[in-house]
């Protein structure tokens, strides 16, 4: 058993070295098919000889020959732009073929051969509804673009790399609605819906650490829909709008304060009229009232004096 287990010791770093793409064995297309066909002229020339002159061994050597060529014929391979042909030989991975155009490989690998495209694929996610770090339920929706980095990882290291990829950000969608809270309400504290650039970057490197199994790049990810679950959307949207009219408020009264400051100012470098300290509050109570009023001032004519 010590033997048995040395020899599984030193095929392990190969099954994992087996996972990392690198460059397959292929010769050119145009040249290996002009010797396909040189061949098999031959062996028919080799056929047709044996047959006129009466040697079998010309015969047998000629359709050897031509049954031989033909198999080796079954080991071209097209690679379009943008894709690669994943070379498999008795269950190893020998390489992968990344460059476009006319290839011959060991046509062994023909019936294992896989083909994985290169180009860059867009995945929207449908909304789901979580739970944000405070608890409230809220529905949230991503957008990914991403590609095939490594071949090896995407065939060998997964079941299949595109479900991957989907169930990868839905979890990843899911693990950064828990972390953040829908809104900071005025607060400093990063939230889904105001931190959009701090976000967007934490859900791209979540993506990354959980997709680079699968030997998948993503270019881009973003959210593409949040908003809080119908149930209580309603109520939400009340609590928004009552912090809007109290911020609008706030605004208004300091806003009020400065004007009332600078008439009090003014009114004391020119002398115009002087105020007791009772006038004072008068005027500015009916200042503030004027200038921070919902509706339009009602004015009221005093007759009298300043003091009746």
């Amino acid at each position: 058993m010590p033997l048995l287990d040395d020899q599984l010791e030193e095929r392990a770093p190969q099954a994992r070295a087996a996972h990392e793409q690198r460059v397959g064995r292929a010769l050119g297309g145009a040249s290996t098919a002009a010797v396909a066909v040189a061949a098999l002229l031959g062996s028919v020339a080799l056929i047709v000889i044996g047959v006129a002159e009466g040697v079998p061994a010309l015969r047998s050597a000629g359709i050897v020959s031509t049954a031989l060529t033909v198999l080796g014929s079954t080991g071209f391979l097209v690679v379009q732009p943008n894709q690669a042909c994943v070379l498999i030989l008795f269950g190893r991975y020998t390489g992968t073929v990344t460059e476009a155009g006319l290839w011959w490989a060991n046509p062994l690998t023909r019936a294992a051969r896989r083909t994985v495209s290169l180009r860059v694929r867009n995945l929207q996610s449908e909304p789901i509804k979580v739970n944000d770090a405070g608890g409230n339920p809220i529905e949230i929706a991503g957008v990914l673009v991403w590609r095939v980095r490594d071949t090896a990882k995407a065939v060998f290291d997964v079941e299949d790399y595109e479900q991957f990829v989907v169930v990868q950000a839905e979890a990843a969608l899911r693990q950064l609605a828990s972390r953040y809270p829908y809104d900071s309400y005025g607060g400093n504290e990063p939230s889904l819906r105001s931190s959009g650039e701090e976000v967007d970057e934490a859900l791209r490197e979540r993506l990354r650490e959980r997709l680079a199994h699968a030997g998948i790049e993503v270019l881009e990810a973003k959210l593409s829909h949040l908003a809080y679950a119908p149930e209580i959307a309603e109520v939400m949207l009340r609590r928004q709008q009552a912090e809007a009219i109290l911020a609008a408020r706030r605004t208004m009264v300091q806003g009020a304060v400065g004007l009332v400051q600078m008439a009090l100012a003014q009114l004391a470098d020119s002398d115009l009229v002087e105020l007791d300290p009772e006038r004072k509050a008068a005027m500015v109570s009916n200042l503030m009232i004027v200038l921070c009023g919902d509706h339009a001032p009602t004015p009221v004519l005093n007759t009298g004096t300043l003091y009746t």
